[in-house]
């Protein structure tokens, strides 16, 4: 690939929105255009990073926005659980300071981990340990909201609603902007030329970007995929106390190759608690109402179906089943024309059950940030997109890494690498150690939920206690409240 300005095709620099008289897409005011097809958590996050640098965002967004928390059409798996982990936290505060703050008010369950929940994982339950990390349950939709909210406040950013991105302009060396399609209104099906320095695709997991770029003579990015053919039902709930359990806001219960169905339930900022359960292929969960709720006896304890039992269901049960890992590696040579970045799910979806979406979301949008301020480079195409890959890395390493073990998986990457045998023997080791270990649950979690890299799980207390403690004692029944307040 050329080493090409993002935006200008030249070797000006993307990282000063003041500065005249340089060139690229962060030069002076003279009318430089960026176009976000998406406008889902991580367009919108690339629109505000993009407004520094630009004259003019356009978020192009093939649904109507609705007023207040209501889940869009657009977003198919709108009306299941989201998890915003520790590292999507920090990268949303990031962003947008003072956000956190927002979402608190709003009423998100900010959940302690162990300590608020009843796990099972790995064939045992969890000690309620206190809590080393948090995480917000609430409804993508609140979530969604506000952030859309701060975003669009920004003059420079504007919004195509109901409109479809259906192609690029350009050719294989340059995309300079999209074709639009009109989906309501007396214009609808017409389209247009949208002239633009530069095009991020943010359209999710159903992008059509890599048939956008073959048309226009540009090579299509190689596909990296694993897929165990999972799939859920959600369904919102309200027990008869509005928790579930006293001291416990949630249950949870994870997927593993010797117990392949999982299960929870997750409280909402309302009250409520959305419950999900999932299978693998061939034995899908039901939508089915008496059935949704049978479904859960096929969880190694009863836990969650006597809670259903007696608590009153609030919504029909909604299924989804696109659930595969998929990467794509526009970050390779000759893979990707200047004037064109991927991120968020049009760049890697994960298995959702493993809740990383949105934090991997925004995290990108950090990463973007970064890679244009960078006085030391030349933000070209690539070096961009390959940090916008690296931003996705762990998390990819995570859910790709546990559904390559699941059996019935498949797909290209499913043997992995020679190499991954050894850190799958560790990795084994920390799993067998992480629900009773305080050192090693700490670290472990520390990873899962984006906020420390793969290596903390090679400090030398947490190497002590995976290669020479044996595993500690767990609770042999779901332990119903926090050991601080068991006294133990």
């Amino acid at each position: 690939m050329p080493s090409h300005d993002v935006a200008t095709g030249g070797s000006g620099s993307l990282n000063s929105a003041g500065e005249k008289g340089r060139s690229g897409v962060g030069g002076g005011r003279g009318g430089r255009h960026a176009v976000v097809v998406g406008g889902s958590l991580a367009g919108l996050l690339a629109a505000h990073v993009l407004a520094g640098h630009v004259d003019r965002v356009t978020v192009v967004e093939r649904d109507r926005f609705p007023d207040g928390t209501q889940p869009r059409p657009g977003v198919a798996q709108g009306r299941h659980p989201h998890v915003l982990l520790e590292g999507g936290q920090t990268a949303l505060e990031s962003l947008l300071p003072g956000f956190l703050a927002e979402l608190r008010a709003a009423g998100a369950p900010r959940v302690g981990m162990p300590s608020d929940m009843v796990m099972w994982q790995t064939g045992r339950w969890l000690r309620r340990l206190p809590a080393t990390s948090h995480i917000y349950t609430g409804s993508r939709a609140q979530l969604e909201d506000l952030v859309r909210r701060r975003v669009l406040a920004n003059p420079v950013i504007s919004v195509a609603e109901g409109t479809d991105a259906v192609g690029l302009l350009g050719d294989a060396s340059r995309v300079r902007g999209v074709v639009l399609r009109d989906r309501s209104g007396d214009a609808r099906g017409e389209q247009r030329a949208v002239e633009a320095d530069l095009v991020v695709d943010a359209s999710g997991s159903g992008t059509k970007a890599p048939q956008w770029l073959a048309a226009i003579g540009a090579e299509v990015p190689h596909e990296e995929t694993i897929d165990t053919g999972l799939a859920y039902a959600s369904r919102v709930y309200r027990g008869r106390s509005g928790v579930l359990d006293g001291d416990t806001l949630g249950y949870y219960v994870y997927p593993n190759p010797a117990q392949v169905h999982a299960g929870g339930a997750l409280p909402l900022e309302d009250g409520t608690h959305l419950v999900i359960v999932s299978g693998l292929r061939g034995d899908e969960p039901p939508t089915d109402d008496d059935e949704f709720v049978t479904y859960t006896k096929r969880l190694p304890h009863p836990l969650l179906h006597r809670w259903l039992d007696e608590a009153e269901p609030i919504s029909p049960a909604f299924g989804y089943r696109r659930t595969a890992n998929v990467r794509r590696r526009y970050d390779l040579p000759g893979r990707c024309p200047a004037g064109f970045l991927a991120t968020g799910d049009a760049l890697c979806t994960f298995n959702p059950i493993y809740g990383q979406g949105m934090a991997v979301a925004a995290m990108s949008a950090v990463a973007l940030r970064d890679a244009l301020a960078d006085q030391r480079r030349t933000p070209t195409t690539r070096r961009v997109q390959r940090a916008l890959l690296a931003a996705s890395r762990q998390a990819w390493d995570i859910s790709a890494g546990a559904d390559r073990k699941m059996p019935g998986a498949v797909g290209n990457v499913v043997d992995g690498r020679p190499a991954d045998r050894v850190a799958d023997w560790y990795l084994t080791r920390v799993q067998e150690r992480y629900p009773g270990d305080p050192v090693v649950g700490r670290a472990f979690r520390s990873v899962l939920t984006l906020s420390a890299p793969v290596t903390t799980l090679f400090a030398p207390p947490v190497v002590r206690s995976v290669l020479f403690r044996p595993p500690a004692p767990t609770p042999t029944e779901p332990p119903a409240t926090p050991e601080e307040r068991r006294g133990t």
